[in-house]
C-alpha cells in the first residue's frame, strides 16, 4: 500500500502547527520523520490518523484520495498507530488489550471470544518473535514488552502503514535495539512504518527514507548514510556539536553522599539495598542501569519524597534525614526530575509561575503574602532568554511549551539560583539534539562552577559523554563505579548484574586504566 500526504496544513489559532506538508510512504519502506519536538511530526501523525482533521491538503492511498473522520476509518484503511505513551488497560491480559473495541465474539449474546483472541496474540507474537504470553497482566510488563503489545494490536487490525511515535523514548538501550531488530521484520513481511524520532544513531540503523521537518515545514530529504552532523544540522537549521566539549575536573569536597542507604517500598519490595557513593563538588557522576533497578528511589530519597529506612544522606555537608523538601532545596539541592509533566511543573500554571514554584514566597518575588506579579515576569523573561525557552510570552500556561522547551524551563528555574547539588534525572529523555547540546552544556558548566552533580540516565551515549566516573546500578545495588573508558559491552554485563571483573573476562576487554573504583 502507497500513503502519500499532499500539502497537509493544520492551524491551532496563531500557531502554523504543519505547513503544506508532503511526503510518500513507499509499499515495505521505512520512512522516518526526523525533527526537534515542536517541528510538527506528532501533528501530522495525528492528521493521517484521524485524529485531527487538517484544514488544508488530502491523504492518499495507492492513488485515491480517502477522508479520516476519526481513528477507526484509518484503522480500517490499514493504518494502525503506537502512541508515545501507551494505549493499555494495566489490569487487562494481553489477549485482551489487545482485542479491545474489536473483539471477536460467539454465541447470539455476543460474548467475548477469548480463545480465538489469545490464539490471534500467540500467532502473531510467533510470526515475529515478540516472546508474548497472551494471559500475562500489562501492569506486570517491562515498558519494552507492553509496546510490542501496543505494535501487536495494530497488527491484529491488519495494519498495512504503522505509525510509531517516538517508540524509544521510554526503552532502554537494550529495548531499543530488539525494537529495530522488529521493525527490520515487520518491513521485510511487507509492512510500511513511519517512525518518528529525534535520534540520529536509530534513524541511520533503520531508516529506508528520512523527510526533516522544521518548524511545521518540510526542509527537505536525507540519507542514512547522512553523517549524524549533518542530519544535525538539517533538523535544526544550524551547525550542532554532538559531542560534550570538557576539561578534566577539579574536584573539591563530598558534595553529595550516600552512606549504605536502603529503602523499602510501600509494597516490601527493597528498592534500595545498603548503596553507597560519593560525589565530589565538580564532578560529574553518572547513574547507569535499566530503569527500574534503583535509579528512581536514589533520586526521591536525595530530594525527600521516599524516606529511607537506613542509612544517612549527607547533602553538602548536612545530614538530610530529617530535614524538610523545602529546606534541602533552600540549602541548595537543585532537581531535575525524570517526569518533567508530573513532577516537573504545574501545567496549567503559567511559564513564569512555574519557574519560581521552589521560591514563589522569597524575595524579590514576594514579601510576606504579596507575590510581586511584575517582578517574577520580568525575572522569567530574562532567565527564559538566557535558557533558549522557544515561547510566545511567558504568561501562557507552562503545558504550551514543547517538551524540549519544558524541559529547558526546569532546567533554568534550578541553575538560575545558587545550588551546591544538582540532581538530573534523565534530563534530555524526549528532548531533541539542539536541546540536548545545550543542557549537556549546561550542566558541564555547572560542574566547572564546582557544583556536585549527579546524572541518571538510560542513554549511554549520554553518560559516556558527561561522566567523570560511572556508577553502574542492578537491582537496588550499586555493581560497581568505573571510569568512562570502560568500553560500552563490559558496562552492558554490568547493568545486567555482572561484577567489574567478571564482566572484563567476559567481554575479552583490558581493564580500565583507571580501575574498577575509580575515584572512590
Amino acid at each position: 500500500m502507497e500513503l502519500e500526504l499532499k500539502g497537509i496544513t493544520k492551524v491551532f489559532g496563531p500557531l502554523v502547527a504543519n505547513d503544506s506538508i508532503s511526503l510518500t510512504v513507499k509499499p515495505g519502506e521505512i520512512h522516518a520523520l526526523l525533527g526537534e519536538n515542536g517541528a510538527g511530526k506528532s501533528t501530522l501523525m495525528n492528521v493521517l490518523y484521524g485524529l485531527y482533521q487538517p484544514d488544508e491538503g488530502q491523504i492518499l492511498i495507492d492513488g485515491e484520495p480517502v477522508h479520516f473522520s476519526g481513528p477507526g476509518d484509518a484503522v480500517a484503511a490499514g493504518i494502525g498507530m503506537v502512541h508515545q505513551h501507551f494505549m493499555l488497560v494495566p489490569v487487562f491480559t494481553v489477549a485482551e488489550s489487545v482485542s479491545l473495541g474489536y473483539e471477536p465474539t460467539k454465541g447470539v449474546g455476543g460474548i467475548l471470544n477469548l480463545k480465538e483472541a489469545r490464539a490471534r496474540v500467540t500467532e502473531l507474537s510467533d510470526r515475529f518473535g515478540f516472546g508474548l504470553k497472551p494471559d500475562s497482566i500489562i501492569e506486570n510488563l517491562p515498558v519494552g514488552v507492553q509496546q510490542r503489545v501496543e505494535i501487536i494490536k495494530a497488527l491484529s487490525r491488519d495494519a498495512k502503514v504503522l505509525i510509531l511515535d517516538e517508540p524509544t523514548a521510554v526503552l532502554t538501550p537494550q529495548e531499543t535495539d530488539e525494537l529495530i531488530s522488529i521493525m527490520k521484520q515487520l518491513k521485510e513481511s511487507g509492512t510500511s512504518i513511519v517512525f518518528i524520532t529525534h535520534k540520529l544513531r536509530e534513524i541511520r540503523a533503520v531508516a529506508d527514507t528520512i523527510t526533516v521537518i522544521r518548524r511545521g515545514k518540510v526542509v527537505g530529504q536525507a540519507k542514512p548514510t547522512d553523517s549524524e552532523k549533518d542530519l544535525a544540522s538539517m533538523m535544526v537549521g544550524r551547525p550542532v556539536s554532538l559531542e560534550v566539549e570538557k576539561t578534566p575536573p577539579k574536584l573539591g569536597e563530598v558534595g553529595l553522599a550516600f552512606n549504605e542507604v536502603s529503602l523499602v517500598d510501600e509494597d516490601g519490595f527493597t528498592a534500595l539495598d545498603h548503596v553507597s557513593f560519593e560525589v565530589r563538588n565538580g564532578e560529574v557522576l553518572c547513574i547507569a542501569g535499566v530503569q527500574g533497578n534503583g535509579q528512581t528511589e536514589i533520586c526521591e530519597a536525595i530530594v525527600g519524597t521516599q524516606s529511607i529506612d537506613g542509612g544517612t544522606i549527607n547533602l553538602a555537608g548536612t545530614d538530610v534525614n530529617n530535614v524538610s523538601i523545602k529546606k534541602r532545596f533552600s540549602d541548595g539541592l537543585g532537581y531535575v526530575p525524570e517526569d518533567r509533566s508530573t513532577d516537573g511543573m504545574i501545567a496549567t500554571f503559567s511559564i513564569a509561575e512555574n519557574l519560581i514554584l521552589n521560591r514563589y514566597d522569597q524575595k524579590p518575588y514576594a514579601t510576606g503574602v504579596n507575590m510581586h506579579p511584575g517582578i517574577i515576569k520580568e525575572s522569567a523573561e530574562k532567565v527564559t532568554r538566557e535558557f533558549d525557552v522557544r515561547l510566545t510570552n511567558v504568561e501562557d500556561p507552562i503545558s504550551t511549551l514543547s517538551g524540549g522547551n519544558a524541559q529547558k524551563a526546569i532546567l533554568a528555574r534550578e541553575l538560575s539560583r545558587p545550588i551546591k547539588v544538582l540532581v538530573a534525572s534523565q534530563p534530555t529523555r524526549g528532548v531533541d539534539v539542539g536541546a540536548i547540546e545545550f543542557v549537556h552544556k549546561r550542566i558541564i558548566e555547572e560542574r566547572d562552577g564546582g557544583t556536585a552533580v549527579l546524572v541518571v540516565s538510560t542513554e549511554l551515549d549520554e553518560v559516556y559523554s558527561l561522566a567523570d566516573r560511572i556508577a553502574v546500578m542492578y537491582r537496588g545495588g550499586v555493581v560497581g563505579i568505573v571510569s568512562p573508558d570502560t568500553p560500552r559491552d563490559v558496562l552492558g554485563l554490568m547493568m545486567a548484574g555482572i561484577p567489574y571483573e567478571d564482566a572484563i573476562a567476559q567481554a575479552g576487554a583490558p581493564a580500565s586504566q583507571e580501575g574498577k573504583n575509580n575515584g572512590e
